[in-house]
């Protein structure tokens, strides 16, 4: 499927203002999880691939996951290996180590699980509490935190350990602001797209600083659990 202009441009919006607000949380889970060479992963959602190639900075051999063909083909154009869909079987050599999968739904977690090796790990990472999120108040809409030890246990998965990471959406104007959050998905419901980015960028004004800058504080979530 070859993407149409519009999609295209959105995902541009997101491998160029977006992905990288998402740093703090890959680091810190490569961090805990100890991320080095030989390490095979798999990322579920992997956007343009960004999480990709931190792993890979790290010595670690990346596949992603994306169904958005928009995205895929720019995680493609950074020489990154994308597939649409998880493959149907483990390889029989190597399973991977670890899975990342950032806000998956079950049925993409299930398909995914068994590509894992036992003992592997699987990082289940989301938005923290409303409260300490500040995109959910922009336009009443957002995202919103999920059970990540309910969703390891229903997956039958064992708990390992879990944390929250300070993920601020930073900002050089309203305009990427704007363009920044359109391309994270949060409003493609709304019936008029061109007055949801009207009200959004109303919306944003209260978070703008003196310079210009917008700046949206938030906290994420992630859980560790380990292939039984």
């Amino acid at each position: 499927m070859t993407p149409t202009p519009t999609a295209t441009l959105v995902a541009r919006d997101w491998a160029e203002i977006q992905e990288r607000m998402l740093v703090p949380l890959y680091e810190a889970v490569y961090d805990r999880l100890e991320v080095g060479p030989g390490d095979r992963l798999l990322g579920l959602d992997c956007g343009a691939g960004l999480p990709l190639l931190l792993a890979a900075g790290r010595g670690a051999s990346a596949t992603g996951v994306e169904a958005d063909p928009a995205r895929r083909a720019l995680a493609r154009e950074r020489l990154l290996e994308v597939l649409a869909a998880p493959p149907s079987q483990p390889a029989a050599d190597r399973p991977y180590d670890a899975l990342l999968a950032f806000s998956p739904t079950r049925a993409a977690l299930a398909s995914a699980l068994p590509l894992v090796r036992r003992g592997g790990a699987v990082v289940l990472a989301g938005w923290g509490p409303a409260e300490r999120c500040t995109v959910p108040s922009v336009l009443g809409r957002g995202p919103v935190p999920r059970d990540l030890d309910a969703l390891a246990e229903g997956a039958g998965l064992r708990p390992d350990g879990s944390g929250r990471v300070f993920c601020p959406f930073g900002y050089a104007d309203v305009d990427s602001a704007v363009r920044g959050l359109v391309s994270t998905g949060l409003y493609d419901a709304a019936a008029d797209p061109a007055l949801a980015e009207k009200e959004l960028a109303e919306a944003l004004h209260p978070f703008e600083r003196s310079d210009g800058a917008v700046w949206l504080p938030n906290i994420f979530q992630y859980v560790i659990a380990r292939v039984a």
